[in-house]
C-alpha cells in the first residue's frame, strides 16, 4: 500500500521523469487501443448485385463480360480471390450454369457512383472507383433456390439485375416463364418491405430489368419488353389470386390478409404496372442490352453499368 501512495505521489510530482513518463503513456494509449480496435473490426463486405433470370438468358455472358480472360470465373466461396475492371470486352463461350459464381469488380473511370453524386464534373483530382461484387445465380427452375437464397442471406445487397432473352418473349411459352420468375422475385423483395420487423423497415432494393440480345433479329425492344412483362404479370397475379380462391383459402379475414400478403403490386388493381412497385420500396426499371453484339456495338452494357454506379 505505501508503494502504491509512494507511485501515485511521484506521477503527480513536477519532476522530469514524472512528466515525460505520463506524456508518453498518454500518446502511446490511444495508439494501442485503435490498434485493438482495428484488428477486431469485421471486414467490410463489398456492395453485392445479383443476376436474375431464366436460363439461356446471358446472365454468365454478362459476368464474362467484366473478367480478365486468363481469370476464370469463381464459386461463390472463392469469390474474394480475383478483382478486375468492368469493362466493354469480349463474352467468353458460356454453359448452363448449376451453381452460383461470382466476379469482384472495380466499376470503369467512365461510369459515375452514388459517390459523385456531389462531385464537379469539371473536378481534375483523382478518384478511387468502388469495388462491387456481382453475383451470377443459376436460372434453371431446379436450381433457383440458389438466387433466393443469395436474395435473402448478403447483408450488402445493393440491387438485382433480371436479365430476360427479349427473342424468347415473343413466345407465350419463353413470356409466361419468364413472367412467373419475376413475379415470384418481385414478391419476395415486396414481402421484404412489408414484414419489415423494424419501424424504419429494411433499405431499399431497386430491380434492373436486362432486355438481353437486342441485336437478334427477333428481339423485343425494351419498351415493349417492358409491356408484355406488365401485362403477363398481371395476368399470374390473376391465376394465382384465384387459385387461392379455388383451394377454399380466402373465405375467412385471415384467407383475405393471406391473399393480400401474396398478391404483387397494388392490391385489388386490375393491370399491373412496374410503378406499384414504388410503394413497397422497389424501384423498377428497364434498359436493352447485347452482351453478343459484334463491330462497334460488341458488348454494349454502359446502361448496365451506370445504374449500378447509381446504386452502389
Amino acid at each position: 500500500m505505501t508503494r502504491l501512495e509512494d507511485w501515485l505521489t511521484w506521477t503527480l510530482s513536477p519532476s522530469i521523469s514524472a512528466i515525460l513518463v505520463t506524456l508518453i503513456f498518454s500518446l502511446t494509449l490511444p495508439i494501442l487501443i485503435h490498434t485493438y480496435l482495428y484488428k477486431r473490426a469485421v471486414a467490410k463486405e463489398l456492395p453485392t448485385f445479383l443476376l436474375l433470370g431464366p436460363s439461356g438468358a446471358g446472365k454468365t455472358s454478362l459476368l464474362t463480360l467484366v473478367r480478365p480472360k486468363h481469370h476464370p470465373l469463381l464459386p461463390l466461396k472463392d469469390h474474394t480471390n480475383i478483382k478486375q475492371q468492368l469493362s466493354n470486352g469480349t463474352p467468353s463461350p458460356t454453359h448452363t450454369s448449376q451453381a452460383p459464381q461470382t466476379a469482384t469488380c472495380q466499376l470503369p473511370s467512365t461510369t459515375r457512383s452514388s459517390e459523385d453524386k456531389y462531385r464537379s464534373e469539371n473536378d481534375t483530382s483523382s478518384r478511387t472507383q468502388p469495388s462491387i461484387l456481382l453475383l451470377d445465380t443459376p436460372g434453371h427452375g431446379k436450381l433457383r433456390h440458389h438466387a433466393i437464397a443469395s436474395l435473402t442471406s448478403p447483408t450488402a445487397l445493393k440491387g438485382l439485375l433480371f436479365v430476360v432473352d427479349s427473342a424468347v418473349l415473343s413466345s407465350a411459352a419463353g413470356l409466361t416463364e419468364t413472367a412467373e420468375y419475376l413475379y415470384d422475385v418481385l414478391l419476395l423483395l415486396q414481402k421484404r418491405h412489408t414484414q419489415g420487423k423494424t419501424s424504419k423497415g429494411p433499405l431499399a432494393i431497386p430491380v434492373l430489368l436486362v432486355a438481353n440480345k437486342q441485336d437478334v433479329f427477333t428481339s423485343l425492344p425494351a419498351g415493349l419488353v417492358k409491356s408484355k412483362l406488365e401485362e403477363e404479370l398481371g395476368k399470374v397475379r390473376q391465376t394465382r389470386s384465384k387459385g387461392l380462391l379455388d383451394s377454399g383459402i380466402g373465405m375467412d379475414d385471415d384467407g383475405e390478409a393471406d391473399e393480400e400478403s401474396n398478391w404483387l403490386g397494388e392490391y385489388g388493381a386490375k393491370g399491373f404496372k412496374f410503378a406499384q412497385m414504388r410503394e413497397h420500396g422497389v424501384e423498377v426499371e428497364v434498359v436493352g442490352m447485347s452482351t453478343s453484339a459484334e463491330g462497334e456495338d460488341e458488348g454494349r452494357v454502359h446502361e448496365c453499368w451506370g445504374w449500378i454506379g447509381a446504386n452502389v
